[in-house]
């Protein structure tokens, strides 16, 4: 019964170890999906330490990488001095997942502080030419998230844009893409998207951070199922003379 629980410990820590190199890859790509989002919204968004759960989970991505490569090579070799390494290594980066869920709380409340602070200036500086990064910006964040204005169309004309070429216009990026001929006119407000963008930009750095988070609490659990196993394994090791080889079915003496 004890042998057949070994045996188990170590093929599921085996199976683990490859589901490390996985999420490795996937933790990599939650991260870097961050960071492309973050640099299409950064300046509705000032912090850039917002940045730090992204950093981490890339480096965890890495990690793991490594950590799946050593575990790999420890348990199919027996190799005590490796298993702990392993459980080690394991550890530190289960610590830094729960760092990054701590972060990504922590950052994800101040999201809509830091949006409705800076919002409004990058508006202000709309000039409407695609040499200009804040008019591009605001350009991108309409047609994608489908707003227009910070509240509603109409806060377009509060703006210095607005009040210099006094057409009674807002930007084309705020037509609805199933209208034809849209000019942007306030005469015809069914042409234009109703929403506002500051709610809806909120919504979406909050489903960012959201993303990161639950990819390492997700990572964080398979962890300790990783280390769990490990532990089994070290300590059956040590404590039984007959030690069942997982390649050989030979025994350690």
């Amino acid at each position: 019964m004890g042998q057949c629980g070994i045996t188990s410990s170590k093929t599921v820590l085996v199976f683990l170890n490859l589901i490390f190199w996985a999420a490795a890859g996937i933790l990599c790509y939650v991260g870097a999906y961050v960071f492309i989002t973050y640099d299409d919204y950064d300046h509705f968004f000032e912090d850039v330490y917002t940045l730090i759960p992204a950093v981490a989970i890339i480096a965890v991505g890495g990690l793991l990488f490594i950590i799946g490569l050593i575990g790999c090579c420890a348990t199919i070799r027996e190799s005590r001095c490796g298993l702990i390494t392993f459980v080690i290594i394991l550890l530190l980066v289960f610590v830094t997942d729960v760092a990054v869920v701590v972060l990504g709380y922590i950052y994800r409340s101040k999201v809509e502080d830091e949006v409705n602070h800076s919002i409004q200036k990058v508006y202000n500086e709309y000039n409407g030419t695609n040499a200009d990064a804040s008019s591009r910006a605001i350009d991108y964040v309409q047609r994608q998230l489908h707003c227009c204005g910070i509240h509603t169309y109409s806060d377009w004309m509060n703006t210095r844009w607005f009040n210099e070429f006094q057409n009674n216009s807002v930007p084309v990026s705020c037509c609805k893409p199933n209208v034809n001929n849209c000019t942007g006119s306030l005469a015809r407000p069914g042409d234009l998207y109703p929403e506002g963008c500051e709610a809806l930009v909120v919504k979406k750095l909050k489903e960012i951070m959201m993303y990161v988070i639950w990819a390492a609490l997700t990572f964080a659990t398979i962890q300790v199922f990783g280390m769990l196993c490990a532990c089994v394994v070290l300590c059956r090791r040590s404590r039984d003379p007959a030690y069942e080889l997982l390649i050989t079915g030979g025994t350690y003496a």
